[in-house]
């Protein structure tokens, strides 16, 4: 158990893919691009 396991929280973040053991979304926290935002202002 260690980085080349892909079960495990740290093995996940070694390879940095998400599932079950490391379940955040790559994209939480953006709220959008600057030209939207733009745009909406």
């Amino acid at each position: 158990m260690g980085r080349g396991d892909k079960k495990t929280a740290k093995g996940k973040r070694f390879q940095g893919s998400f599932g079950k053991s490391r379940p955040v979304t790559p994209t939480k926290g953006k709220k959008g691009t600057k030209k939207a935002e733009e745009k909406a202002s």
